[in-house]
């Protein structure tokens, strides 16, 4: 049963890669410049300790540049519910922040910090503090006027509020941002780590793109995605858990 469900929800993505083998089968795209999932994915099983070796390396900094962004976002979020004028003076620097391109800023930040862990880490929370400030601040301000005013007659501290009332309210919209963030950090400390460093998937990328090794070239983009899917599921299972009481 479960096996059919699965094919039924994956059968468009089973139908591309059935079509893809066949044209590189047929010779109908040479192999040298699209190399065949099958070949992919014995690149894969060939190069999966040295995918892990490096892997480590782009995962431990997109985690510290998600935790900094994590931190950030909540004291920023919390600011400027509060105060008007801090969301008028940091609001259009957040949408600013945006509208840079990943891949401008990155060439400056290694100019900057060096070809260590720094100018990754620093990317990756410039990536991810966007969408989870905004996914805070509209779950803030999604609680209901009668709510507030409960908590007002009954003397709630801002802490309080914030605790029992605002936080709370907040997380639908907060773990929404979070996923989105999570697959925008892993993709900004890949982009950080093809200009510049000595480990990472993207240090691992521009030496087999050097090589035209495209079957390892796939396959390291194969598994970043699996990764990305992997902290999204990841990112799911922690939200059932912190609200479960709304899948009671």
């Amino acid at each position: 049963m479960i096996p059919l469900k699965l094919f039924k929800r994956y059968i468009l993505v089973i139908l591309i890669l059935l079509i893809w083998q066949g044209c590189v089968y047929f010779g109908l795209v040479p192999e040298f410049l699209l190399p065949s999932p099958l070949q992919i994915g014995q690149a894969f099983i060939d190069d999966f300790g040295l995918l892990m070796q490096h892997a480590k390396y782009t995962l431990a900094t997109a985690f510290i540049g998600t935790a900094i962004g994590l931190l950030l976002s909540f004291v920023l979020s919390i600011s400027m519910d509060l105060s008007k004028t801090v969301k008028d003076l940091v609001y259009p620097i957040i949408l600013l922040n945006q509208t840079i391109p990943t891949i401008a800023i990155a060439p400056l930040l290694i100019i900057w910090l060096g070809y260590g862990i720094t100018p990754k880490v620093v990317l990756v929370v410039l990536s991810v503090f966007f969408p989870i400030t905004i996914a805070l601040i509209d779950g803030y301000q999604s609680v209901s006027r009668e709510h507030l005013n409960l908590f007002k007659s009954m003397q709630a501290s801002r802490y309080q509020t914030y605790r029992h009332l605002k936080i709370p309210a907040s997380m639908p919209s907060f773990f929404i941002g979070l996923k989105v963030a999570l697959s925008y950090a892993l993709i900004s400390a890949v982009i950080a780590e093809w200009l510049g460093g000595y480990y990472g998937l993207g240090v691992y990328m521009t030496r087999v793109r050097k090589s035209y090794d495209l079957d390892s070239m796939f396959a390291v983009i194969f598994f970043i995605s699996v990764l990305t899917l992997l902290l999204i599921g990841l990112v799911k299972w922690i939200q059932r858990w912190v609200m479960r009481y709304e899948y009671v």
